[in-house]
């Protein structure tokens, strides 16, 4: 609980949502999760990539830190819980394997670099834009580096220094995070690291900055009517939709149009703020402030220098100094149904799904990894069914989507905890936070925190498995790095990344099946039966084809099996017989079971015998359902090659020749 309370809140900033709901997180879904789940050591709550999804999901939607953002925050991990038990429930855990390793490896190495770009703003002090595309918004606020804060770049410089040298004492290597958010809030509150002050539109004294921020306040005025119209026409729509068709269309549009004249206004003002922020005063004695640089000869001012932080009911905030993390509501989150709306619900599924995905991967992965350890069985559905329970009931009381932790569930291992009420106690602690500790992080600088994120996602980072899975398959290795590339260039979005790596892993894969290994067999000397593209001398036979498929028999490779086979006997006209090893099939499904049928009747018809050996029992079943086996013949299936070979050249008689039975005194 000591290492989880600071990389809650941290975790909070990274979502986008005041620092207060990271704790939520780290309250009632942790419970949740350790009395539903499976695994008696995991430990439930706010994760980074959870946090910096949940952000990307609903940045385009919302701003952050707005009611609308949290309302949408409270929708997603709604719906996030209420995927995942019903994953859980249906025992629909294993469709998390169409994720695979790879292609989640390149989206968390993507993930780990987004994250760290992400703080930069934290750790520099610069405000940074939020747009469709988050490689350029940190390219814009990288471009801004003259206008860095320094007090705000010297506190993370402290920060950093100060958790990389403690982790390296190891009696406090353990609790270097804590240790260094305790010193800080101290070092800020000694130095007066921030200074806020409030005031009037009419105090700014630069023309300039007065227009500006006057043209914000008016865009709110009148997005606040556009919002009362849009809910006012909603409720007309519901009204006439299925009373009348052409007030219901007309209606539509008009909403449609207000959406557009809102979003447009919303973007409008992101950028205004944004070259608000950019922005430096001086403040005078009397409260007055000036563009830095322009107040007048003889005027006294504090000698700070002050930046426009946000404007809210026609007023103005501004802050000299370093960011804090402010007042946090003291007590236990209310409980609060989530708003539902079917706009809200469409925006968010394809989020909400690759949320739910991710965040099980990375529960699971965690479970069985000490399960390892503990030697305890892990059930997948019923962990499923812990972190549905644990959303769902978050989303009650005020928290984002939340995932099985490494780092929580680590510690939580190493600190002896034998069964899940360890993470209920751990709950009850932050409860203690919520009720008696919040005013203590009041000074507590953000830069702290964006310190914290920024060291807490090296370990996501893996350049080595990176490679080690181009060395094990180059397709793998292409996935990956497709996986990795996509996810950053799409960032914020975040869930086109996985599904774009997700749906090249499949199609790779039917692509490598559709072209299996169809070996042509020589017998070799020591008695097997091997591929004569590998031994090129091996004896065959003029009038026996001995091939062995190697994959299931399905529709996407089926018709490479049957040109396989024409190709073997245009080859080698003269042959009457084709012996199929079937002991690599260990599927085949009605594409394969008609094609075989077709080959059959058709070499049948041309004086050529089909003969099978090494069925798997899943085959002849598929053959007996099918009748598959009568048209086959009972006499033309055998359980080696051996017999099946013995049986071929017996029937061919003095014509045989015996090239591919097993000399004298070799192996059989």
């Amino acid at each position: 609980a000591l290492v989880l309370v600071p990389k809650a809140m941290a975790y909070a900033q990274l979502s986008g949502l005041p620092v207060h709901y990271g704790l939520y997180v780290a309250f009632v879904p942790a419970i949740l999760g350790a009395l539903w789940g499976s695994s008696r050591q995991l430990a439930t709550g706010p994760v980074a990539i959870i946090s910096l999804m949940t952000a990307a999901a609903l940045t385009p939607l919302a701003v952050p830190f707005s009611d609308h953002y949290v309302e949408l925050a409270l929708l997603l991990t709604l719906m996030v819980g209420l995927i995942q038990f019903a994953l859980g429930a249906l025992k629909l855990g294993v469709i998390v394997n169409f994720v695979s390793h790879p292609v989640i490896l390149g989206f968390m190495n993507a993930a780990a670099i987004i994250i760290a770009l992400s703080q930069l703003d934290m750790l520099l002090g610069i405000p940074k834009g939020r747009s469709d595309s988050f490689l350029a918004d940190v390219w814009g606020m990288l471009l801004q580096l003259p206008h860095t804060n320094w007090p705000t770049l010297a506190m993370a410089a402290f920060a950093f220094t100060l958790m990389v040298g403690l982790k390296r004492i190891k009696p406090l290597a353990k609790l270097s995070v804590l240790v260094a958010v305790a010193v800080t809030i101290v070092v800020s509150t000694l130095i007066g690291y921030q200074r806020v002050a409030e005031t009037g539109v009419d105090r700014i004294r630069d023309d300039d900055a007065r227009a500006l921020v006057l043209a914000h306040v008016e865009t709110e005025r009148a997005m606040g009517e556009l919002n009362a119209e849009i809910a006012e026409v909603a409720a007309q729509l519901r009204q006439t939709r299925r009373r009348d068709v052409r007030t219901a269309a007309t209606l539509r549009h008009r909403l449609h149009l207000a959406e557009l004249d809102v979003e447009g206004m919303a973007a409008a003002n992101k950028r205004l703020l944004r070259d608000l922020q950019l922005l430096r005063f001086e403040r005078t004695d009397d409260g007055a402030l000036y563009a830095r640089g322009k107040v007048p000869a003889g005027v006294d001012t504090d000698g700070r220098t002050w930046k426009l932080r946000r404007i809210a009911d026609g007023r103005v905030t501004f802050a000299a100094g370093g960011e804090v993390v402010g007042a946090i509501p003291r007590g236990l989150p209310e409980l609060r149904v989530p708003t539902i709306s079917f706009d809200a619900v469409t925006a968010l599924l394809s989020a909400a799904v690759v949320i739910a995905l991710v965040g099980f991967m990375e529960s699971i992965a965690m479970a069985k990894a000490m399960a390892a350890t503990t030697k305890q069985r892990i059930d997948p559905n019923q962990e499923l069914i812990g972190q549905g329970m644990a959303n769902l009931g978050g989303s009650l009381f005020q928290s984002y989507p939340a995932c099985g932790s490494f780092t929580g569930s680590a510690i939580n291992l190493a600190a002896g905890a034998t069964t899940g009420f360890a993470m209920v106690f751990n709950g009850l602690f932050v409860v203690a936070t919520l009720l008696l500790l919040t005013p203590l992080l009041y000074a507590l600088p953000k830069a702290t925190l964006g310190v914290i994120i920024l060291l807490a996602v090296t370990t996501l980072l893996t350049p080595k498995a990176l490679l080690q899975t181009w060395r094990a398959s180059r397709a793998d290795g292409v996935v990956a790095a497709v996986t990795f590339v996509v996810t950053l260039l799409m960032a914020p979005h975040l869930d086109k990344g996985i599904l774009i790596g997700a749906a090249l892993a499949v199609l790779l894969y039917l692509y490598r099946t559709m072209k299996p290994r169809v070996a042509e067999l020589g017998r070799h000397p020591d008695g097997t039966l091997r591929d004569v593209k590998v031994h090129p001398n091996l004896p065959t036979s003029r009038n026996v084809i001995a091939l062995r498929f190697d994959d299931a028999l399905y529709f996407a490779n089926a018709v490479h099996f049957e040109e396989a086979v024409l190709d073997a006997l245009s080859s080698k006209p003269q042959a009457k017989y084709v012996l199929v090893v079937a002991s690599g099939i260990n599927h085949m499904d009605a594409t394969g079971e008609e094609i075989v049928r077709h080959l059959v009747e058709r070499l049948r018809a041309g004086g050529v015998t089909m003969v099978f050996c090494g069925l798997k029992k899943q085959l002849r079943d598929v053959m007996q359902r099918t009748g598959l086996d009568r048209v086959i013949g009972d006499d033309h299936v055998f359980p080696d090659e051996q017999r099946a070979l013995c049986a071929i050249y017996e029937r061919l008689g003095a014509q045989g020749g015996g090239e591919l039975l097993p000399r004298a005194g070799g192996a059989s």
